[in-house]
């Protein structure tokens, strides 16, 4: 990390990070140079409305241009090799110097995505710096782009910074940022395993052909792409439009509505690593009469699945005609009048978890098999009834009627209509 400025005149030198509009990319000083106030208590959230995550449509504010890309360069030391990434090949040819990626240092667990309609100001980003809990701020670019002709919601980042607010898995590997500052674009693991771009494809992006250098699952939601700030401005993504928020005791609630307060009218703010209550943890027979489904609504969800079977995979589509897993399960609840959120980690907290031995036709299961995010929920099925489940698996696959396995299981959960309608 940078030592910060003194306080109230931050320095903007050659490798400060700064953004054209003179803001430094490494907010630190901003947090740092003040006094810490005394952490705020966690406040138990019982509303399903309050662990809102980051919706798939966020990042549509921005469509990048199409032009001609701009030469890519090769990686300047030679990064650790992992699973998730190795070193590019040697035989290429650097057009232009990139600086090496800084070692990772602290980690911070983000805690809010904010979305602006224009790049920020630093007086907005002193603003929110100085609301009670933040600890940490980190600049980004976003936009949604097409990747292999996938629409992909893409984070254009200063790898050396960005890294400290990535999963540990992910942040700890040198090789997975060094490919990313070298120009190539890191793809979450669900778009990588499940939407079929394997690590090191050639695939066409905006502005050209562009290398999968790694998989990096980020954590913020519905981000399945992460680039060098220098790669986003061949892509055309708007500049300085997202931050990334660490208040990790902070109430992420009411620090949410601050930042609203405190910035332009349009933006927008969702939470990320919600704090769930003990409530919501409980049981099925805790939650008041007339939460859950009717039987009509889950015969009319599973009917709905099935009129699917043999319908192909295809990463995010949301039918009728194609699915992903996730799309698979809001497409045949909607037809049962049941709203219900777009990705799999939404769905998560659209309900209780019950004990997989007490699932009943229309329960959902959901599975984390994210090595890059061992946290992260990557996969839903909905339960068929007798240890059988349907679902949308993966690219190359079409929805089918399978046994329930139990490997990398993440749990069962009851939806409850109204807290699935809440979930943002």
């Amino acid at each position: 990390m940078h030592p910060h400025a003194p306080h109230g005149h931050p320095t903007y030198g050659p490798h400060s990070g700064h953004g054209p509009g003179g803001i430094r990319q490494d907010l630190t000083f901003l947090v740092q140079s003040r006094k810490r106030r005394d952490p705020v208590k966690l406040v138990p959230f019982i509303v399903v409305a309050l662990v809102a995550v980051l919706t798939a449509d966020v990042l549509l504010l921005a469509q990048p241009p199409q032009g001609e890309p701009e030469g890519v360069a090769a990686a300047h030391p030679t990064p650790r090799q992992t699973l998730l990434a190795e070193r590019r090949p040697q035989k290429q040819t650097p057009v232009r110097t990139v600086r090496p990626v800084a070692p990772l240092r602290k980690l911070h667990k983000p805690n809010l995505f904010v979305l602006t309609r224009k790049p920020f100001t630093e007086t907005q980003l002193r603003k929110v710096s100085r609301l009670r809990g933040v600890r940490a701020l980190e600049l980004a670019d976003a936009a949604s782009i097409t990747l292999d002709g996938k629409r992909v919601q893409t984070l254009a980042v200063d790898p050396s910074t960005f890294r400290a607010y990535t999963p540990k898995v992910t942040a700890s590997s040198d090789a997975l940022w060094q490919n990313v500052a070298a120009g190539d674009v890191a793809v979450s693991f669900v778009l990588g395993n499940d939407g079929g771009l394997s690590l090191h494809r050639q695939v066409r992006g905006p502005a050209g052909t562009m290398r999968i250098g790694a998989y990096a699952t980020t954590g913020f939601g519905a981000v399945d792409a992460v680039v060098s700030k220098e790669v986003g401005r061949t892509l055309g993504l708007p500049r300085d439009n997202a931050l990334i928020v660490s208040a990790p005791a902070a109430d992420t609630a009411a620090l949410r509505s601050r930042i609203l307060k405190a910035l332009p009218k349009g933006t927008q703010v969702a939470s990320v690593n919600p704090v769930l209550s003990q409530p919501q943890q409980q049981t099925a027979r805790n939650w008041p009469a007339g939460s859950f489904m009717t039987g009509e609504q889950v015969q009319v969800a599973l009917r709905a699945a099935a009129s699917k079977l043999g319908r192909p995979y295809v990463w995010g589509a949301e039918g009728p005609n194609t699915f992903d897993c996730s799309g698979l399960v809001q497409w045949a609840f909607a037809q049962a009048g049941v709203r219900m959120p777009r990705v799999t980690h939404q769905q998560w907290v659209t309900g209780p978890q019950v004990p997989l031995s007490q699932a009943q036709p229309g329960d959902l299961i959901f599975w984390r098999s994210d090595p890059t995010n061992p946290d992260y929920i990557s996969h839903v099925a909905i339960y068929w009834g007798n240890g059988q489940m349907i679902q949308a698996p993966r690219t190359g696959d079409v929805v089918k009627i399978s046994k329930v396995y139990t490997r990398n299981l993440a749990g069962v959960v009851r939806v409850s209509p109204v807290a699935a309608a809440r979930v943002r």
